[in-house]
């Protein structure tokens, strides 16, 4: 995962194809780091977005509109003086460089046509968006870079713009065989490690696909290649520059677990067993990866005091359960007492004044127990002593299973919710999930005074469709398993569920119909992946009819019990199935 400057390549090549020519008509600089243009080129409007971000420099194509501020930064005024109205004659990307250039052609003040260029540079913390002249002198920079932040290089308005060349690579589009065998050769590390430290642009990520491909152990150095291994290696890697010359270029998302994992513009092999979405442009490509991944850590953040108060209240239940449990171990001697009190009760009247025991046959083993006596009690009240001790170890038993059965209860509750959390999607999932834990004690309930105020949006569950046409059903937390088992589906219905774990309620709508085998696998590897045991490889599925499924009394939402059911192994792959919603 990597914007190197392979990916960059492959966005300057879609920026010539549908910028290159065209007018700026708009400029803004929505934050203290990001430029978002309006070009029209050939009847279209593009919308350009150009990030220096630190953290997360970025440039890409996009449908998104970016509001003004009503105060315009004093770089943003200096790029509309100098480029808009201004004609781009060309994008260009130096070397293989996380840089792009773009020459603009615009008039002065005295009419005159001049050139600027706009360069962005992808470069991490040192990202940034230079504008300069035709003698490449810096006019201004959306990050200004004095000597005391860098030695190597100032970026000051009057500086010189030039790319510093600290780690003297290669130009990976420039490579024969010849220059690649003798700049590999120099390098002493790993062969992946040896490929990004010889040239520009190649990221660890690019470096590993490509000795992948070669068919290398990773570890091996240049000089422990083969003749025939490293001409492969040079192959892959010289296919790849041809790839990035000649526009060929395959964007590309690997996902894990619907998560996007890596991107490329080139085939991704070594991913080959995870799920791979291919797009048809660059920008679609980084936009996506982007998106559903700050999407996802957007809602972490968001979940991180929902899953802090879960966290909080299983270590309660579960120390709480342990106690329980210990003071539940100790009232197993209980019927020891009880018999102590019959025997007691049947042959105390051998027992002689003062003794300090009796032994007697216990009639329910028929071998010799030896009951220990107060002596200064009589058998008889001996006898009752051990009653009342009998008696009160088992209130005590009766009334901790009651309070044992409560806390495991609580305690799977917790874990659901827990498990609900780590599928939630959005912010309508998690208000149901904080809801949940209000009704039920775990969390205080949010109070507002606006009596105007929106109520939360409702999620709804997810919608899928078999292979072979059925409506399968998801429950996102234990609310809605309790609505699709129990509100939704028919008798008739097929119910499936990873066993003896928390996870959704998957409901397939039978209508009636007979369900084809392909149906049962795929609503089993929705149980699986819906569920905490995600991460396995295989996992087994409980299954059964609707009608099959019954509600505890009292039991908490989403918790049934059934006595007649199958079971399957599903693999937590959901990558091939339709969603609706």
């Amino acid at each position: 995962m990597a914007f190197d400057g392979i990916t960059t390549a492959g966005i300057v090549s879609e920026l010539n194809q549908k910028l290159k020519g065209g007018g700026i008509s708009r400029i803004v600089q929505s934050e203290k780091d990001e430029l978002f243009l309006t070009i029209k080129n050939r009847k279209v409007t593009y919308r350009l977005l150009m990030s220096a971000n630190a953290s997360l420099p970025l440039i890409y194509l996009t449908e998104e509109r970016k509001e003004a501020p009503l105060t315009a930064p004093n770089f943003c005024m200096l790029l509309r003086k100098h480029l808009q109205g201004g004609q781009i004659l060309a994008i260009e990307q130096p070397s293989l460089e996380r840089i792009i250039s773009f020459t603009v052609e615009h008039r002065d003040e005295l009419g005159d046509m001049r050139q600027k260029k706009l360069l962005i540079e992808l470069m991490g913390k040192y990202s940034n968006i230079i504008l300069v002249d035709e003698e490449n002198t810096i006019i201004d920079s959306i990050k200004r870079v004095p000597a005391s932040v860098s030695s190597i290089r100032e970026v000051l308005p009057g500086r010189t713009y030039f790319i510093p060349e600290t780690q003297k690579k290669l130009n990976p589009l420039d490579a024969d065989e010849t220059g690649f065998f003798a700049a590999m050769a120099e390098q002493k590390q790993d062969i992946v490690k040896a490929l990004y430290t010889a040239y520009t642009g190649i990221s660890p990520s690019a470096a590993e696909e490509f000795v992948y491909e070669a068919g290398i152990e990773p570890r091996k150095g240049w000089n422990d290649l083969t003749e025939t291994e490293k001409r492969d290696l040079f192959s892959v890697f010289s296919s790849c520059m041809r790839r990035l010359k000649t526009d060929e270029l395959l964007p590309n998302i690997v996902k894990k677990d619907g998560i996007p994992q890596e991107f490329a513009v080139y085939p991704q092999r070594r991913y080959a067993s995870s799920g791979t979405e291919t797009f048809d442009s660059v920008s679609e490509m980084i936009l996506t990866f982007y998106g559903t991944r700050e999407k996802l850590t957007r809602i972490r953040q968001k979940s991180a005091d929902l899953r802090h108060l879960v966290s909080t209240a299983l270590d309660r239940v579960n120390k709480k359960l342990i106690i329980q449990e210990k003071q539940m171990a100790s009232t197993e001697k209980k019927d020891k007492y009880r018999i102590y009190g019959e025997m007691l009760n049947t042959y105390g009247y051998s027992a002689e004044e003062g003794a300090k025991s009796l032994t007697c046959l216990n009639y329910y083993t028929n071998e010799e127990i030896t009951v220990p006596l107060d002596e200064t009690l009589s058998a008889s009240e001996n006898a009752q002593k051990y009653f009342a001790r009998y008696n009160k170890l088992k209130r005590t038993a009766e009334a901790l299973t009651s309070q044992i059965e409560e806390t495991i209860s609580d305690r799977d509750q917790l874990e659901s919710v827990m498990t609900a959390i780590d599928l939630a999607e959005n912010e309508a999932d998690l208000s149901e999930i904080r809801r949940e834990l209000a009704d039920f004690g775990f969390a205080q309930r949010k109070h507002t005074k606006d009596k105007g105020a929106k109520r939360e949006a409702k999620s709804l569950p997810y919608s899928y469709t078999s292979s072979d046409g059925f409506e399968m059903l998801v429950g996102r937390n234990n609310y809605q398993n309790e609505e699709v088992s129990f509100k939704i589906a028919n008798g008739g219905d097929l119910w499936f569920h990873a066993k003896k774990a928390p996870g959704s309620h998957v409901i397939v709508r039978t209508r009636g119909q007979e369900v084809p085998d392909r149906t049962y696998e795929e609503a089993g590897a929705l149980a699986a992946y819906y569920s905490s045991q995600r991460s396995a490889p295989k996992v087994e599925i409980d299954y059964t009819e609707r009608r099959n499924l019954r509600k505890k009394n009292g039991g908490k939402p989403g918790f049934v019990i059934y006595h007649t059911n199958y079971s399957l192994i599903a693999e937590p792959d959901i990558s091939g199935i339709q969603r609706n919603s």
